[in-house]
């Protein structure tokens, strides 16, 4: 989003922290208008009246290697709140006469930060307590404070965890206020905001949708656009705000890869073409995907195959059609993270998607992304202001590559329809059991390992059918969910006795960190 002159705003400069929309995202909740922007690019004559507050990121720079970073101190000095968060509490004492240092204890997860003094930023944040649970993320830490700043609480290896300069309206904590693990951490957010920079909510998914479609139109203009159509969430949010944004001159592609759950493409072509009266053109092309990824089983390579041959069908439509410059698609923040594609981002990569890392680098075609900077479920209740019914809305996420990155190793059709039965099974059952809508993420994974069994009396050495179901609140941190024994006998038992080429289930029990939710 562009620096917006009319409406009252926190601003946050980015260092390149995987956490920064999600400062943005709690801002947002609490019904007030936030922006990103990043440090490389922001500069004192862009700070208009329209903002209120500022946050500086964390970011995995280091304080001391100047030559790493450039942001100009003149904005600390235009009489605006600051609040600090990991490496902007350092640079915050650091441009104001403070130290800092490399830390002799290196703190990453939770740790306790013991109240010292009062602050506007920690009223009820420590409750009836004297300490409060966080979440620390830092090798570096403030060892010496500027002039006029005090102590606010402190950790056994920070001491200063929380830091203030009352008269400049200065603010440092050295944890992750924005992530769910720090207790009370929205309510640190909250009085910054409200007690600090007071400013008035004036943010809901209802702005949020006309802020979303007034930038769509002002980037399209009079073109036609391209919509890459999966039938899950996102594609189909992005579909409808367009649809809403541009009406005819939106044209859904929706490509069969052969790598689809079951029936899939039945049901997407049934919703938007009969259903929703979008228009939607429907390519099979699953000779296409399969004859391309044969023989593959490097991930990235098979997610730059798919990318590709996406934008290749793509562009061949857009020819056909005459005239279209844009290609939508249903890219969310989570996936400009992991593909270290955040704009001046210095993030770290951790894989390429098909819809962000996975594209060619020549396209003819200019990408429209207006999910970009939200995550899932600012996206279902974006959904839902657009008239989205539920059973779209609380559709399980699914990859772009489909179950190309759900089957490790080589893909042959075989494999796939084995896949495509476990994850049937698996998917209905949960919707059987009342399970479905409380997790966030499931689905069937067919591993390259076969095992010996015995089935009739008789030996069997057939593939190894891996489970995963995860609870999450936006996708950047996940748990596995606990199933109770008898669900997982009575799951194992009908994809082993139903599906032939499968003789042993097993369930992933690893978080989000240190995996990734889906296999590759």
């Amino acid at each position: 989003m562009s620096l917006d002159q009319n409406l009252d705003k926190i601003l946050i400069i980015d260092f390149g922290s995987q956490f920064t929309q999600l400062i943005a995202r709690r801002i947002r909740e609490l019904g007030v208008f936030s922006e990103i922007v990043s440090h490389k690019k922001i500069k004192p004559k862009d700070i208009n009246y329209s903002i209120k507050g500022i946050v500086l990121s964390g970011g995995p720079l280091n304080v001391y290697q100047i030559n790493k970073y450039s942001f100009d101190k003149k904005i600390l000095q235009l009489n605006i709140p600051v609040l600090g968060i990991c490496f902007g509490h350092q640079i915050l004492s650091k441009l104001n006469g403070g130290r800092v240092k490399q830390s002799k204890h290196r703190e990453f997860g939770l740790a306790n930060v013991f109240k010292k003094n009062k602050s506007l930023l920690t009223k009820n944040f420590f409750g009836n307590k004297k300490s409060n649970k966080v979440w620390m993320s830092h090798a570096d830490q403030v060892s010496k404070l500027p002039n006029n700043f005090k102590v606010v609480a402190s950790s056994i290896n920070s001491k200063f965890a929380i830091v203030e300069n009352k008269i400049k309206k200065y603010y440092g904590v050295q944890f992750h206020p924005e992530v769910t693990h720090t207790q009370n951490g929205k309510k640190l957010i909250s009085n910054f905001i409200f007690l600090i920079c007071k400013i008035k909510r004036n943010w809901s998914p209802k702005d949020q949708k006309n802020q979303l479609i007034k930038e769509v139109r002002k980037q399209v203009g009079n073109n036609k656009v391209i919509c890459a159509l999966s039938g899950g969430v996102d594609s189909s949010v992005v579909a409808q705000l367009l649809n809403k944004a541009i009406g005819k001159k939106l044209y859904c592609i929706f490509v069969n890869t052969g790598l689809l759950r079951k029936n899939e493409e039945v049901q997407v072509v049934q919703t938007f073409k009969k259903r929703l009266k979008i228009n939607l053109i429907y390519v099979n092309a699953k000779n296409e995907f399969l004859n391309s990824l044969k023989n593959i089983s490097d991930p990235e390579k098979k997610r730059k195959i798919i990318g590709n041959l996406f934008i290749k069908i793509f562009e061949r439509y857009a020819k056909k059609i005459k005239n279209v410059k844009f290609l939508a698609q249903g890219t969310l923040y989570p996936d400009l993270i992991e593909s270290k594609s955040v704009t001046g981002s210095q993030t770290s990569k951790i894989k390429s998607h098909h819809n962000v890392g996975g594209l060619p680098k020549k396209m003819n075609l200019k990408l429209v992304e207006p999910l970009k900077f939200l995550f899932k479920d600012e996206v279902r209740k974006l959904g839902l202001e657009l008239n989205l019914s539920k059973e779209i809305i609380s559709r399980h996420p699914f990859p772009g590559p489909g179950l190309a990155i759900r089957m490790p190793g080589i893909i042959t059709t075989k494999k796939i329809k084995i896949l495509k039965e476990a994850d049937y099974y698996f998917i209905q059952a949960l919707k059987d059991h009342g399970l479905y809508h409380k997790i966030w993420q499931a689905y069937a994974a067919l591993l390259p390992v076969k095992t010996v069994g015995v089935m009739g009396d008789n030996r069997t050495y057939e593939y190894l059918c891996l489970l995963r179901a995860i609870t999450s609140e936006d996708g950047m941190t996940a748990d596995y969910y606990e199933f109770k024994k008898s669900f997982m006998q009575s799951i194992s038992n009908k994809i082993v006795n139903s599906i032939r080429g499968i003789n042993r289930v097993v369930y992933d029990v690893t978080s989000k960190p240190p995996s990734t939710i889906e296999l590759e």
